[in-house]
Order: C-alpha cells, then sequence, then structure tokens
C-alpha cells in the first residue's frame, strides 16, 4: 500500500497510506487533508486540487497530459514547475512515499 505525505501551507505534515490507483487527491479528501478542495469531484476540470510535488519526486511521475496542463494555467495559487492537479496522479508501488505541498489557496 502506497503511502503519501501532503505539507500543508503552515508546515504541518500528514502521512497517510492509500490503496493502490487511488488519485493523490481522493487519498486526501478520505484522510481529511485540509487544503485540497477536489470541487469537481477528479474530474480535471477545476484546479481546486491543485498541489506542489516535492522535487525530488518529480521524475517518478508521468508528463502531465494537455487537459491538465489547460486547468494549471488557471489555478489561484501560483503555478510553479512542480504543480500538478492531484486528481491526475495515481498513487502506486512506484510512487510510494510521494510528498506534494499543499498551496495556501485553492480559490
Amino acid at each position: 500500500m502506497p503511502f503519501v505525505t501532503y505539507v500543508l501551507a503552515n508546515g504541518e505534515r500528514r502521512r497517510v497510506a492509500a490503496a493502490p490507483r487511488t488519485s493523490v487527491m481522493l487519498a486526501a479528501i478520505d484522510h481529511n487533508i485540509p487544503g485540497i478542495m477536489a470541487e469537481c469531484g477528479g474530474a480535471c476540470a477545476c484546479g481546486t486540487c491543485h498541489v506542489y510535488i516535492d522535487p525530488a519526486d518529480l521524475s517518478r511521475l508521468p508528463a502531465p497530459q494537455p487537459m491538465e496542463l489547460e486547468i494549471l494555467s488557471a489555478v489561484a495559487a501560483d503555478r510553479r514547475p512542480e504543480s500538478r492537479l492531484s486528481c491526475q496522479i495515481a498513487l502506486s508501488d512506484a510512487l510510494d512515499e510521494l510528498t506534494v505541498h499543499v498551496p495556501d489557496r485553492q480559490i
């Protein structure tokens, strides 16, 4: 079972386990991680599940698809090279111990 660590805007770290193929967004919702709103429910349509991938983990992720890049162009918090939509990242054993940083705002 993969683990993901969410680093909240205040610096607090929360490490949770999630079933394989669960999105980083859904794992956040399931574990009451604040700051991940997920208004569209994971349909890659709103940008309210924006996160920053820890730079050490970026190379483990597949490249974002065009739709994700389009949504990322309109996120509320600063867009950075490590910006991703957490609904588009499926957890797996290959992503065990992924660390994501939650932005200070989603809207």
